[in-house]
């Protein structure tokens, strides 16, 4: 029997197959007509290492000025998801500069004097939820300028998958930037890559997806990649999949830092929840509102293939309509089409007929498929976008009073690094909805297997987690009221004292309400991980940007907040800046090194915490895993992992990649991955 979760897992694939079209990167940035020849990129190297719930991720370049007089070097890159930038370290010559977190007015200031003296500065900004930019004055001419960059992320699993992405592709949705700006985006010297992942528990694969080169493992919990060229270019992201073991249980998992019994303490709460979820047997609705504007174009094509493997896999109970939008909104059936052969088949032809042009106006595409939601049936809302809403409404409050006119399981998926994860967020908000950035260099196969999770079973609705005896505030969480299977629960936040927490879980699923618990043991002082602090911060900051967004917190207000924890805690925000100046620099400007110190309490720790084995292996340590509710489990069964099974691995994922993406039927690719038994689950 044809399995409906297959529809939504095809179009997740189709978004990634419409990303073949960006044709930008991360690197220099040179103004359009500029006299002066572009500074050269010669340099390119990235170090990212992976421990239980976050990333550090360190990229080094080096720049070289070919103009006979100094110049000014501008680079700039896509801001990775949740990124906490921490450090910026220039060498120029013999000169070393760092970097503090100032108010961006003061740092453009001191910046602006700096550079109108000669002297040696930097600055990085964040420019809206788009990308980073570092500014680096003067570039000398035969001397070559480094910089050091460090940012940290939150991840989570899914289903038992990690995922870290190093977004240096462009999404190329700034039509402005592009238009002042020439990139440059080769490497001419060196570009090189080192990934090392930890984890508490075994991991059983790990797949690089963007360079070449296999992963290699060096114990059962750590795994490390490297990749090295003679140059290269700067438009390709670097994706990093790793898969836990199979058969772990549902878990629940803390990282804290607490540095004194004076100072508060800061945790990384993670939920893994092993609870079975009944799978969805009822005919259902599915909603698409599609992208149709000028930035698409090229694309229906391939739009038109992907829609025909995914309608191919509904029932005649189930019922389809599709909404378009660029500048305004297209109904593009007339009423609920049945997804029988007859209306599947008349369906892809409109679908290949269409054009791409205009601006996009998303909000009008939203309200025009959402005035056709049938309350009495089970209805799943598939956004598939590559822009910036920059036509019609734009409030993200007035997005999300639209979203709350409905009830129905929201599926938005979000293509390339520069598109607008802001909003994103609200319309999930609004929805207890569920959103995906899809990056051009992803697995197209694990993203289909990563969604039939989320849509073929049922969801834990009006989730709640309480804390009870420690003094637990200002608690931010990275989920919204529904769940999907295989979704991580994650929770930054501060506890006032030490000791044993209950913590419970509250949800409502098949069965009515349930009620999960656990006791957790808050430690008095631990240093291992310094770097919660910024994640913590980097949480509650997207929360007042969100309230903001909203329209729940007055935009000056919102502003000084982030101003303010962006300084405290020395994080690039909208609000704040790195100013990068020398040591005589800081004393001269008054600018306290709050920056300088939590670096070398956060690069101890890392050293700490990687120390070699004392034979003088190059081996690292074995994480100890994170678990804390092992006296009392909240949960009595396994988590949910994909690839689970049979003999399913990594092969078939590419094989069945190159199948999908050649355009086989969603039909033939079936049958081809079931006469090679590549997963028993669906033999």
């Amino acid at each position: 029997m044809k399995n409906h979760s297959k529809f939504i897992a095809r179009l997740f694939a189709v978004t990634t197959l419409l990303l073949g079209s960006i044709s930008h990167g991360a690197g220099i940035l040179t103004p359009t007509g500029s006299a002066d020849l572009g500074v050269r990129m010669l340099d390119h190297h990235v170090d990212v290492r992976i421990t239980d719930g976050f990333a550090q991720t360190t990229i080094l370049q080096t720049f070289s000025n070919p103009n006979p007089h100094d110049v000014e070097a501008l680079y700039a890159f896509p801001v990775p998801e949740s990124a906490s930038l921490s450090s910026v370290v220039i060498h120029s010559g013999e000169t070393v500069l760092e970097g503090e977190v100032i108010p961006r007015e003061e740092a453009e200031r001191i910046y602006g004097e700096e550079k109108a003296k000669g002297n040696d500065v930097g600055m990085a900004s964040k420019e809206s939820y788009q990308r980073f930019e570092f500014r680096v004055f003067p570039v000398r001419p035969n001397v070559e300028t480094r910089i050091e960059v460090i940012y940290y992320q939150p991840l989570s699993l899914d289903a038992g998958m990690g995922r870290y992405l190093y977004p240096i592709e462009e999404g190329g949705t700034d039509e402005q930037a592009e238009s002042f700006w020439t990139r440059n985006e080769a490497v001419e010297r060196s570009f090189s890559a080192n990934v090392r992942i930890h984890s508490g528990y075994p991991l059983d694969g790990v797949r690089v997806k963007g360079f070449p080169g296999d992963p290699v493992q060096l114990d059962e919990n750590t795994w490390e990649w490297s990749f090295s060229d003679a140059g290269g270019t700067l438009n390709q992201d670097l994706i990093v999949y790793y898969r836990l073991a199979d058969n772990l249980p549902g878990r629940v998992d803390l990282l804290s830092y607490r540095s004194s019994e004076n100072d508060p303490g800061y945790f990384m709460l993670t939920l893994t929840p092993g609870i079975d979820l009944e799978p969805i047997k009822n005919g259902a609705d599915y909603l698409f509102v599609l992208d149709t504007s000028g930035s698409m174009s090229g694309k229906i094509a391939t739009l038109a293939g992907g829609m025909e493997r995914a309608l191919g896999e509904l029932r005649p109970e189930d019922r389809v309509f599709v909404v378009t939008f660029s500048n305004n909104a297209t109904s593009l059936t007339r009423g609920w089409v049945p997804a029988t052969e007859k209306g599947v088949l008349s369906l892809i032809e409109k679908v290949r007929n269409l054009n791409s042009s205009g601006g996009t106006n998303l909000y009008a595409g939203l309200k025009a498929g959402l005035r056709e939601v049938d309350a009495d049936r089970p209805t799943n809302l598939i956004l598939v976008t590559d822009g910036v809403s920059n036509q019609g409404i734009l409030s993200p409050a007035k997005f999300h009073e639209l979203m709350k006119t409905v009830d129905l399981r929201f599926f938005g998926f979000l293509m390339g690094n520069s598109a607008n994860a802001p909003l994103m967020k609200v319309l999930c908000e609004a929805s207890d909805g569920f959103s995906a950035q899809v990056s051009n260099a992803d697995d197209i196969v694990g993203q289909i297997l990563l969604a039939k999770e989320k849509v073929a079973y049922e969801s834990l609705l009006d989730v709640e987690v309480e804390f009870k005896g420690i003094g637990a505030s200002e608690i931010t969480e990275e989920f919204t009221g529904r769940v999907f299977r295989g979704q991580q629960l994650s929770l930054f936040g501060r506890y006032a004292k030490p000791g044993e927490a209950e913590i419970e879980l509250k949800t409502r699923q098949t069965g009515g309400e349930k009620i999960y618990s656990t006791t957790v043991l808050f430690p008095d002082k631990k240093i291992d991980f310094p770097e919660l602090e910024r994640l913590w911060v980097m949480s509650r900051i997207e929360e007042v940007e969100l309230q903001r967004d909203l329209g729940r917190l007055p935009g000056e207000e919102a502003s000084d907040a982030i101003e303010n924890l962006g300084v405290e805690y020395q994080l690039v925000t909208d609000e704040t800046s790195m100013i990068v100046l020398s040591d005589e620099g800081f004393i001269r400007h008054g600018i306290e090194r709050r920056n300088r110190d939590r670096l070398a309490l956060e690069s101890a720790a890392q050293t700490a915490r990687i120390q070699p084995p004392a034979s003088g292996s190059n081996a690292p340590v074995r994480p100890q895993t994170t678990r804390v509710d092992e006296k009392k489990p909240m949960f009595n069964q396994s988590a949910p992992r994909i690839g689970g099974g049979g003999a399913f691995g990594w092969e078939a994922l590419v094989l069945l990649g190159l199948l999908v993406g050649a355009g086989w039927s969603g039909r033939k690719a079936l049958e081809a991955r079931r006469r090679n038994s590549w997963d028993g689950r669906n033999r």
